[in-house]
């Protein structure tokens, strides 16, 4: 049951920040108030999504579903990684907004877009593996 509460955790969190990122393309990002609330925002999201699948992890674990906590775990990795990755490539391109480097926002933007794309897929993910796991209990 604990697992299954921090699954749906990670779901609502999937799902809150894909729901709040997609409008900041809204955003020209060409301020520096833009790209830092932009950066902040997903520096929460990351951490967001790492606490959660670490949690539904170890949850996983416990109940002896070792697929569905590999899978968890994977999660909180990329969650890691892409924090590690994309914030200070954030940051940096901040910077070259802030110093009036043209090139820098449509970076910035890409980096946004792709950062929606793994959210994205992350979800589809998430929703594949409540899928697989109701099946797997139906049987």
């Amino acid at each position: 049951m604990v697992a299954l509460l921090f699954t749906v955790a990670l779901l609502v969190t999937h799902a809150y920040f894909l729901m709040g990122s997609v409008p900041l393309l809204i955003l020209k990002h060409d301020i520096p108030m833009d790209s830092r609330f932009v950066r902040s925002f997903y520096n929460t999201y990351y951490l967001a999504a790492a606490f959660n699948a670490s949690a539904a992890a170890m949850s996983f674990a416990v109940a002896g579903r070792l697929l569905f906590a590999l899978a968890a775990a994977a999660l909180a990795l990329l969650g890691v990684v892409l924090r590690r990755r994309v914030l200070p490539r954030m940051d940096s391109l901040q910077a070259q907004i802030q110093a009036c480097v043209t090139s820098a926002i449509p970076a910035f933007r890409r980096i946004h877009v792709v950062a929606i794309l793994v959210n994205v897929a992350q979800l589809a993910f998430i929703v594949w593996s409540l899928v697989a796991a109701s099946i797997q209990l139906k049987q």
